[in-house]
């Protein structure tokens, strides 16, 4: 093997440096309580992947609006009455040597049925039919609501900071709200937020542009961008690249590429299956836009999604076309990998497709959530994680576990 340049160190535009190139990227843990705070368990959880080496962790979805959860046990960040525990929490990977970034989200309509009183999003656009029963119809979000949405984000990044996290991460893919306002299929106003791709790009800028008054010059801010929705009318590569010029313009510090949403969820895996053998060669499902994004940046880029092996790794990191590896479902079964891939060995694991047997069910890329996010909270109460747990009893546990803590954060909304 040629020099494993995953253990190079990489300088960010702002002056901050990662020691490696290897990266966790965001997974939804839910770990946090019924009323999203986080928990003694995301702290060993976070303090178990700051052993392995890794350079960047990127903590999954943090919630800036208890009124807008992707899903029940999301962690939110709206003051600092929980600032004792996100310490701990930010302390577990960085007295380690790693740096842990804060992805900070908003879901907009991408929230199961029943968890929010409303969803808001740029448009009142419903999912397709057969998704229908488990997401509401959003309302569109007004001037008044964008804007307390954006100071939000700020807010979030603030608080994050003074816990001592090492920066933070926009999560602005997978169907998300930042994703939806990109998307002309999501938003169809015809306001000062939508309308054109300049328009619809205006939201994702100006959540960058608040993170960053708030934040200072200093401070890392990523972002988690698609390369593409990969749905009809939906947010293009071309779009992508303009989107990338323009965050790249305004002082953004490592862009992750990434792709689809729930309606099209290339991002998990299912998607992938029908690439090309040259395509699948290469291991990194995004690996084709990263070199067309590279063309249009020199902001360090990340890529996350199909890498199998170090020499896979190695390879797409020789080729110039990214800067970081991004690992996720990898992690969630094999929490050291990390310290084998830095040593030039691969894993013991694979990450394996993970079925239900439920067709509706396993279409939607549900259980590339629910299985792997099974195996996060095992490692978060101190246990090994469990590769070979059936997909079908994993999903029904997890609906019962969701069912309830729907529930629960209704009622504890309700006597708030």
């Amino acid at each position: 093997m040629e020099a494993n340049l995953l253990n190079q160190s990489l300088r960010l535009p702002n002056g901050g440096v990662l020691r490696n190139r290897l990266a966790k990227a965001a997974m939804s843990e839910a770990l946090a309580t019924y009323g999203n705070r986080p928990t003694e368990a995301l702290v060993e959880l976070y303090r178990r992947w700051g052993s392995s080496g890794l350079g960047l962790i990127i903590t999954g979805n943090v919630m800036i609006d208890r009124r807008a959860l992707g899903e029940p046990g999301n962690v939110v960040i709206e003051d600092e009455s929980d600032l004792p525990v996100l310490t701990r929490w930010a302390q577990a990977a960085t007295a380690q040597g790693a740096a842990l970034w804060a992805q900070l989200n908003h879901p907009g309509k991408q929230s199961p049925k029943g968890l929010n009183a409303v969803n808001l999003a740029p448009s009142a656009v419903p999912f397709r039919q057969d998704m229908a029963a488990f997401f509401e119809t959003p309302r569109e979000a007004t001037t008044a609501e964008i804007q307390d949405i954006i100071e939000r984000f700020g807010r979030a990044a603030a608080i994050c900071k003074k816990a001592g996290f090492s920066g933070v991460q926009i999560h602005a893919a997978h169907g998300y709200l930042i994703n939806q306002f990109l998307s002309p299929h999501h938003n169809r106003r015809d306001d000062a937020w939508g309308g054109t791709p300049e328009k619809r790009r205006r939201f994702v800028l100006d959540v960058y542009a608040e993170i960053r008054r708030q934040v200072g010059a200093s401070f890392p801010v990523g972002i988690k961008l698609n390369s593409a929705d990969f749905q009809r009318g939906g947010f293009t590569e071309e779009e992508s690249l303009d989107t990338i010029r323009a965050l790249a313009d305004a002082g953004i510090d490592l862009i992750e590429v990434s792709g689809g949403t729930y309606e099209a969820p290339a991002m998990s895996g299912i998607m992938q299956e029908t690439r090309k053998a040259s395509t699948a060669a290469r291991e990194a499902y995004f690996l084709g836009f990263a070199e067309k994004a590279r063309g249009a940046t020199q902001v360090p880029l990340m890529v996350t999604g199909g890498f199998r092996t170090a020499a896979g790794m190695n390879a797409a990191l020789h080729s110039g076309a990214l800067d970081v590896v991004g690992l996720a479902r990898l992690l969630a079964i094999d929490p050291d990998a990390p310290a084998s891939l830095l040593q030039g060995r691969d894993s013991a694991q694979h990450v394996r497709p993970i079925s239900s047997g439920l067709k509706a069910i396993d279409r939607m890329g549900l259980m590339e959530i629910v299985w792997y996010t099974r195996q996060l909270r095992r490692i978060g109460k101190g246990k090994a994680p469990r590769p070979d747990e059936s997909g079908l009893a994993a999903f029904l546990k997890s609906v019962i576990a969701s069912g309830w803590g729907t529930f629960r954060t209704k009622r504890l909304r309700a006597r708030a």
